[in-house]
């Protein structure tokens, strides 16, 4: 008995994507299932945050909720870790609610931040100002704010770029624990084909736009298979060895 096909959560079908004029990715036809881990992958400046946009406004279009982590983050370096990570919420609660938070922070609330940072291993730093913190500080607090939306679907831009591989792991299978749907991308190559189901890489053609180069199961890939992603750094080594 063959097993159907769940219904996509999106298709995303344009002829490009881009900002104004520029047109940065061109003749896309992405399907995200539901329960897939997908990697995106490719060279600085190959569209991965755009298609990442793309992708959370057509997903607000059809009202599905994602957990948004942006590669900018976004976060406010005078307010404390927790008020940061609690921002995530801001629209389940009233402005009142927000204010008096932002005030004396109700301990339900304090408590369910400070059980979300454990894992994460910022829960001694819930009062500092994010000011204070070192880049990989304030990716794991980026990474908290998404997390405390409680949405089933992660969408993420570089979000463990500033943190060692081992880190990186843990962090990634904390993400995967806690959504059902993934897309993130990384420049990590090991990690996409360790921690994710599918891999969807980007790079340039010959006419100079960005196109989708590989979209495959991430089962008996090898990290040289996506070598092809990243032609500069490929060129760099052809120039080392000779």
């Amino acid at each position: 008995m063959t097993q159907e096909t769940p219904s996509p959560l999106l298709h995303l079908s344009q002829d490009h994507l881009g900002h104004g004029a520029e047109v940065v990715l061109r003749d896309l036809n992405i399907r995200l299932l539901p329960g897939e881990r997908i990697a995106l992958l490719g060279a600085s400046g190959a569209g991965k945050s755009t298609l990442l946009e793309a992708l959370r406004a057509a997903l607000q279009q059809r009202d599905v909720a994602a957990a948004w982590c942006p590669q900018r983050q976004g976060l406010v370096p005078q307010l404390s870790v927790y008020h940061n990570i609690f921002m995530g919420r801001l629209d389940q609660h009233s402005r009142l609610t927000n204010l008096l938070n932002l005030l004396r922070p109700k301990p339900a609330h304090w408590q369910a931040v400070a059980t979300l940072c454990e894992p994460l291993g910022i829960a001694s730093l819930m009062e500092r100002s994010v000011e204070a913190l070192s880049g990989g500080q304030r990716q794991r607090v980026a990474i908290a704010r998404a997390l405390y939306q409680g949405h089933d679907l992660f969408l993420g831009d570089e979000p463990v770029a500033s943190v060692d591989p081992h880190q990186a792991s843990q962090l990634i299978q904390l993400i995967h624990a806690r959504h059902t749907t993934s897309v993130v991308a990384l420049h990590q190559r090991e990690l996409a084909l360790t921690h994710f189901t599918r891999v969807i890489g980007l790079g340039k053609q010959a006419d100079g736009q960005g196109h989708v180069l590989l979209d495959v199961a991430t089962d008996g890939l090898t990290p040289g298979d996506l070598d092809f992603l990243y032609p500069a750094a490929a060129t760099r080594e052809s120039s080392d060895v000779s």
